[in-house]
């Protein structure tokens, strides 16, 4: 019996005093809907974490995006998540108009990734072509206080236009806008996206649309982190032109609450996995590690600016 005893305490004091690097970790990666980027982005990221970090259960969630990630990793229900740039200063600033009632104080960012493109579908039949053609139509600007809706109040402020001028204001995630278009009942959808985002190339295929035109004047009246681009010609069915618009840059941001070894492990996996996130969307072509440790303002995760300093881009 006192042999069993000992045995006994001494698999205990093993279990007990085991590494913690043993020990399980969880991943939540937050994204947003179904139908955007960051949802099939996140999958693929899922996967990496899951396949590559030893001992790591990874999670996927559709959410409503940018505002409600950075909310959910401060409140600790998530390890990484998506953002726009916009939405990331206005969470670190506290900005209540934006959805942030107080300052984020716990984000922290692991890099910054790829633009989102503004881009703003109408129906051909609608007759809009520009922005100002907008006023006393109707418009689904994303869902309430998401990245895209702020996306969508600065463009239109810029612009010389506010909500009171539209016909209507839909509030809808990027698929049901589409829905609605089809059956003719919303004449243009705002959608911050990457390029090729799946519901406007559903939506191209099934509709004549025109992609209307945000001009460097009014990307240059919002100002940073705004910037103007240009969607290619081709990037939808029956878009033969170029199209200028604005691009804000995404981010993937952490929590103070998760350790240094995880970020740099999370950061390390990114950006030596490109290939793969490629390949789950076409805007995981557009990042790029040169640009990763740039602009974002809420400051890096001590263990993405390790992998960083490895990589020489951080002294």
């Amino acid at each position: 019996m006192l042999s069993k005893l000992i045995a006994a305490a001494a698999v205990a004091f093993a279990v007990l005093s085991a590494p913690a690097t043993h020990a399980q970790s969880f991943i939540n990666v937050l994204t947003g809907g179904t139908s955007g980027v960051y949802y099939p982005l996140g999958v693929a990221i899922g996967k990496i974490y899951s396949d590559k970090i030893p001992n790591v259960k990874t999670q996927v969630q559709a959410t409503k995006a940018s505002v409600e990630n950075l909310v959910l990793l401060q409140q600790g229900r998530g390890e990484i998540a998506f953002t726009l740039g916009d939405s990331l200063k206005a969470a670190w600033e506290g900005d209540e108009e934006a959805g942030f009632k107080s300052k984020l104080d716990k984000l922290r960012t692991i890099g910054a990734i790829y633009p989102n493109y503004i881009q703003i579908v109408a129906t051909a039949e609608s007759g809009i072509k520009t922005l100002a053609d907008l006023k006393g139509k109707s418009l689904s600007v994303g869902a309430p206080k998401s990245g895209t809706e702020l996306n969508s109040r600065a463009i239109l402020a810029a612009a010389g236009l506010s909500y009171k001028d539209l016909g209507k204001v839909e509030y809808l995630p990027f698929a049901e806008s589409v829905d609605l278009m089809k059956n003719r009942q919303l004449n243009a959808t705002l959608q911050s996206a990457g390029l090729g985002v799946a519901s406007l190339k559903d939506l191209s295929t099934s509709s004549e649309i025109t992609v209307v035109s945000v001009p460097k004047q009014v990307v240059d009246k919002i100002g940073p982190p705004f910037v103007s681009v240009n969607i290619p010609a081709n990037t939808y069915t029956g878009q033969d032109k170029d199209v200028p618009t604005a691009a804000v840059v995404n981010y993937l941001v952490t929590s103070s609450a998760v350790s240094d070894d995880l970020a740099y492990q999370m950061t390390k996996l990114i950006f030596e996995s490109l290939p793969e996130l490629a390949n789950s969307h076409v805007a995981g072509k557009e990042i790029k590690l040169e640009t990763a440790a740039m602009g974002s303002p809420v400051p890096l995760h001590p263990g993405a600016i390790r992998y960083y300093k490895e990589k020489g881009l951080i002294k």
